[in-house]
């Protein structure tokens, strides 16, 4: 029979014939017998359950833990040796609503080299680390072979330290006590590999020691305790060689060094990772590495999607473990190049971790960006038993395209790729944060339970960050940012985050989901308008970067803005084709000036007006007009003339009703088209039964920029001058208009600005004119009605080259954005501003 457990089991007696007579009756039943003698009691179950409060190492913000097992001593008390079942129930997370994370303050690294980064050169920021008292950051700079060092004693105004000579290319760089510790690569080539880790005393910015390592190294982290360091050395592959498919040896390893007395006495030895993972065993490339205060260092081997637990004290593997898979839905998985569609769904993704750090001595978090054949799109923690704790799932490429940071030139690849991860605990509350290199946006997620995290705010970061520190004592998060090219107005940076009793100022915008419960996704804005009735909406519209446009409505009476709808901009009644048609038929211009203009083109025309009838245009202005529906300024695209970018569209201007769907279209005067340069439509008002155009830079032949201004009654044009201003940018460049917004009473506000961003930009204006009284090619006067580069300097990050946008409402508040080049070579940071009243 079955025993429960906890229960005694009591003696039980039969009484049994020992022999049987076939011919005689039973007798009378004997007396009953004495009871049996007591059983001895059986073993007790016994549950315990235990209050933990704030600040436990599993459930920081208080929980309870139960646990179980048999009572073996018989005290009634469940000892912790007679547990045999635990479970712990954190409460759930509140997120600390009154603090958050903001950036104070941005550290250009080209100002090591000039004050005003008036210099071509390509730095770069990659992994950073600091001072014992967080007041020094010292950084990687492969590009230019040396280390940086910024002073952050007031971290809102680094100061540039120096920089410092290696003798290879710096991959990491870490800190034990007064010195950094570097990984440098030294190899001659693929095979050949070599690296040193250079050891420099921070105070006097020097290199004090070298330590040979066995070939390239990759990352390097100093234990907790200051005992140990651990280096990965990777010995990257050739991606030119086979496309770069492993197995490419020689195979990389740890090394681990013994940080015992002064730097030329620290001794190193060598953990070898072979045969262990499943993928490419003779070929280990350890990519990332971190340690906890158990000294166990985890290590990712990204190609190998394997991951490797090493106890430093030892040098023994004590566990390793596939990285396994993921299966995303509603993601975008396809560059079509047209728009960003999260409806596909990849399955069996190697996660193929890059950065990991610690969350404690039981769970660490990996940045699953990919490599080969992978990406998991997000992060993922691990216990140290290689269970799946948490995933991200699509989360991150949702938020991506909700704050308008998707990168639709990856949706093919890997997504935004998360490339790194931090941990920091920070008074009551821990953090951690993902870095996504392609979004150039930082996750924080609030993790008092480590395996719920909870997401908290999002950060923008400079283009492609890589490394991050969280410096809890001074309640600061740094984090460095790779990319770099003057000529693509971008410039690497090390950003500085500060933990404060402040509400997050970023994102500026975000949008609202699609009926599938994907976000409505959003980049690349171009125009404003104001809605002629409600002071809280204005429109945007998204320009040539995705193709198939749309406008956006936007509810700006929220903080952030909220995006709330969508309407695609359509040819249903073929007007947009009907126009081309009989341009083409009515055409009276020669026929060589017809085929260099190009938009007659059937294939021209084709790529225009998508099947779905939806258009592929380049919307730049957008005013909403009398009757409710919208004119859109095109931009044509190419300049007459020019065999490198010849004329393939001309400059359209468009009406649409409320739904989006094409009524007019319009082409300027054929004098006027044969004037064309690449740089034309760009902003549009509605005032008084006429349509105000601003041109973005002076045509061939003109000595000043136009304004076209079209009747709506005579269905004709005639044009206006606008005086730029000159160039002020120490790196040159031009100046033109980006949008136009009718005051009324023949009053009108311009945008100016120059093409030029970050330490470069100087021009970013608004301007006034006014129309009554000019006459037809008029040279209309201009009075700055406001300087914005203090506006774009507020958010602490660089000032943006392109900002495009200028709306004010009914109730004359001015709001601007700025245009985010759908994040291909561009950070993604989106600043729709509101300046207020400024009349």
């Amino acid at each position: 029979m079955r025993i429960k457990k906890g229960l005694s089991l009591l003696s039980l007696a039969f009484a049994v014939p020992l022999g049987l007579s076939g011919c005689m009756d039973d007798g009378e039943d004997g007396a009953a017998g004495a009871n049996g003698t007591q059983g001895t009691p059986g073993i007790v179950s016994l549950v315990r359950q235990t209050t933990l409060f704030s600040g436990d190492a599993q459930c920081f913000q208080g929980g309870t833990e139960i646990a179980s097992g048999l009572d073996h001593d018989g005290d009634a008390v469940l000892a912790d040796s007679e547990v045999t079942q635990s479970t712990v129930l954190c409460a759930t997370t509140q997120l600390e609503q009154n603090k958050h994370f903001n950036r104070i303050a941005v550290f250009p690294v080209c100002q090591q080299i000039d004050a005003t980064c008036d210099d071509n050169t390509e730095t770069s920021a990659e992994i950073v680390a600091a001072n014992a008292d967080g007041t020094m950051l010292i950084y990687s700079d492969s590009p230019n072979q040396q280390i940086g060092f910024v002073n952050i004693n007031d971290p809102a105004n680094p100061i540039a330290m120096g920089t410092l000579a290696l003798p290879g290319e710096p991959t990491s760089v870490s800190v034990k006590g007064d010195y950094a510790l570097v990984g440098v690569n030294r190899s001659a080539d693929f095979i050949n590999v070599a690296g040193s880790l250079e050891v420099v005393e921070i105070s006097t910015l020097t290199i004090v020691a070298n330590i040979d390592l066995s070939g390239q190294p990759d990352s390097v982290a100093v234990s907790p305790d200051g005992l140990y360091a651990a280096v990965v050395i990777e010995n990257e592959r050739d991606e030119d060689l086979s496309d770069g498919s492993p197995p490419q040896l020689p195979a990389g390893n740890l090394q681990i060094v013994t940080l015992n007395g002064s730097p030329d006495s620290w001794a190193t030895s060598t953990v070898a990772l072979t045969g262990i993972a499943d993928l490419y065993p003779d070929d280990p490339e350890p990519e990332f590495v971190d340690i906890n205060s158990d000294n166990i260092a985890v290590i990712t081997l990204q190609e190998n999607n394997h991951i490797v637990l090493v106890d430093l004290t030892d040098g023994s593997i004590v566990n390793h473990f596939s990285a396994g898979t993921v299966n995303l839905n509603l993601v975008d998985n396809t560059e079509e190049g047209a728009l960003i569609s999260q409806t596909e769904s990849v399955s069996e993704m190697l996660r193929e971790p890059d950065g990991v750090t610690w969350l404690s001595t039981e769970y660490f978090a990996t940045a699953d960006e990919g490599d080969l054949n992978g990406g998991g799109r997000g992060f993922t923690v691990f216990n140290t038993h290689g269970q799946v704790i948490y995933a991200a799932g699509n989360f991150l490429e949702h938020q991506t395209a909700r704050v308008g940071h998707y990168p639709d030139e990856r949706s093919g690849n890997k997504g935004n790729e998360p490339e790194n991860a931090e941990f920091g605990v920070f008074g009551d509350e821990r953090y951690l944060f993902v870095n996504s290199e392609r979004s150039s946006l930082v996750f924080v997620y609030d993790v008092a339970d480590l395996t719920k995290p909870k997401f908290k705010q999002v950060l923008p970061a400079g283009a492609a960050p890589e490394g991050s520190l969280a410096i809890p004592s001074r309640n600061l998060l740094v984090v460095a940012s790779e990319a770099d090219d003057r000529g693509d107005k971008l410039r690497s940076v090390v950003n500085i985050y500060n933990y404060t009793q402040s509400r997050p100022q970023y994102p500026t915008l975000v949008s609202v989901d699609r009926t599938n419960g994907t976000p409505i996704p959003f980049s690349a804005l171009s125009g404003l308008a104001a809605d002629r009735q409600k002071a809280d909406l204005v429109y945007s519209i998204e320009d040539s970067f995705y193709k198939s446009n749309r406008i956006f409505a936007i509810d700006v009476g929220q903080t952030p803005a909220v995006l709330t709808g969508e309407i695609n901009i359509k040819d249903e009644n073929d007007v947009f084709a009907g126009l081309t048609t009989v341009a083409l038929a009515d055409s009276t211009v020669a026929d060589d000036h017809v085929s260099r203009i190009g938009v007659f083109d059937e294939a021209d025309l084709a790529a225009m007006i998508n099947p779905d009838k939806t258009v592929n245009i380049d919307p730049e202005g957008i005013a909403q007009a009398s009757d409710g529906g919208f004119w859109i300024a095109s931009e044509g695209a190419g300049t007459l003339g020019d065999d490198e970018r010849p004329v393939n569209s001309l400059n359209l201007l468009f009406k649409t009703d409320a739904s989006g769907v094409i009524q007019q279209a319009i082409t300027l005067p054929e004098d006027i088209n044969g004037k064309q340069i690449r740089f034309g439509f760009e902003g549009v008002a509605d005032y008084d039964g006429k349509v105000y155009v601003a041109f973005q830079r002076v045509w061939s032949g003109d000595d000043s920029l136009r304004i076209g201004v079209y009747d709506q009654l005579a269905q004709s044009w005639s044009f206006l001058f606008y005086p730029l201003d000159m160039v002020e940018s120490q790196n040159g460049g031009w100046v033109g208009l980006s949008d136009i917004a009718s005051m009324g009473n023949g009053k009108f506000w311009v945008l100016e600005r120059d093409n030029q961003g970050g330490p470069d930009a100087a021009i970013k204006r608004i301007y006034a004119i006014d129309i009554n009284g000019a006459a037809e090619g008029d040279l209309l006067r201009k009075s700055l009605i406001r300087d914005l580069m203090t506006d774009l300097q507020a958010p602490n990050g660089l000032v943006y080259e392109k900002i495009e946008g200028l709306a004010v409402t009914i109730n004359g508040e001015a709001i601007i954005v700025n245009d985010n080049d759908g994040v291909d070579d561009n950070s993604g940071e989106i600043q729709l501003i509101n300046l207020g009243n400024i009349q």
